[in-house]
């Protein structure tokens, strides 16, 4: 069994590993509370974006070619895995980096693969690989944007890549990223990014049976919301990483907490059964002694 100081040196490093779980777990909530209340409110806007350009586009006879819904054959593939700059979040890093591997592995294996990550553990992952980024027009450091998540900094980012797919340095762009539920719950997507793609047969049906007076015209409108879309598509994945990253924080700080508290409480038991029986020991030693005087 191990002696006391041994013991007591484990309750107060211990100790000190709950008030730093805890704390990070309130200052995650804090921010999680924000980031959630950002995306809830981009989701709507997000989505009648897409909804007006699907209704736009499929009621215009001849809709106008775009850069960006180019549709080629698929050799140059771009990945843009979106991850946080910091740990401790539990699997929310790890699975973004697996399902990047899988997509990799599986559906792009024959073909010319590169990852634009964004954040620090992705980054960090992939730099020393053969899908780096090696002499493209692609935006650097990028793990920096989380220092300040605005859309006029995102924007900046994603106007980048939307060149580069139309200078045709790539024939396909995929966002892979966690996708906010709740503070407990994350899903991993996989999202095309370019080109556009065309708008499923039911979606079409519901919502090209509207009938508006436009002014511009319709093909101005579509012109002029395609980049827009982009941009917001991508700022949305970056809000819903966020706020997804902040709450997975919150969920593994959670659990370590309790789980320091746990350990806490099993070290102190051992630590007053190894008390007691040192106490018996010595007890049992002044008795010996005492004996062998008296005989």
């Amino acid at each position: 069994m191990a002696n006391l100081k041994e013991i007591r040196s484990r309750i107060t490093s211990v100790s000190s590993t709950r008030q730093i779980t805890s704390a990070m777990k309130m200052v995650s909530a804090a921010k999680l509370r924000r980031a959630q209340d950002a995306i809830t409110q981009m989701r709507p806007y997000a989505n009648k974006l897409k909804e007006l350009l699907v209704n736009l586009s499929e009621s215009t006879d001849d809709s106008p070619e775009s850069a960006y819904t180019d549709s080629r054959e698929v050799e140059r593939v771009l990945l843009i895995p979106i991850t946080s700059n910091r740990g401790l979040a539990g699997a929310f890093n790890a699975n973004i980096i697996k399902e990047t591997n899988r997509v990799i592995a599986e559906q792009y294996a024959d073909k010319d693969v590169t990852v634009l990550s964004i954040g620090k553990k992705a980054d960090d992952f992939y730099k020393k690989t053969a899908y780096n980024i090696k002499g493209t027009t692609l935006p650097n450091k990028t793990e920096q944007i989380f220092d300040d998540l605005t859309f006029d900094n995102v924007a900046k980012i994603a106007q980048k890549i939307m060149d580069s797919f139309s200078y045709k340095q790539f024939d396909r762009v995929e966002l892979i990223y966690n996708e906010f539920v709740n503070p407990a719950v994350q899903n991993v997507r996989v999202e095309q990014y370019l080109p556009i793609a065309p708008p499923e047969q039911d979606e079409v049906e519901v919502k090209a049976k509207s009938d508006y007076i436009f002014e511009p015209s319709k093909e101005f409108i579509i012109s002029e919301l395609i980049p827009k879309s982009l941009r917001i598509q991508l700022f949305k994945a970056l809000l819903d990483s966020y706020a997804s990253e902040h709450g997975a924080r919150m969920t593994a700080m959670h659990k370590a907490t309790d789980n320091a508290t746990e350990l806490i409480g099993d070290l102190k038991l051992v630590y007053n059964k190894a008390r007691q029986a040192s106490i018996t020991n010595e007890i049992l030693e002044i008795v010996g002694g005492a004996e062998a005087l008296n005989g």
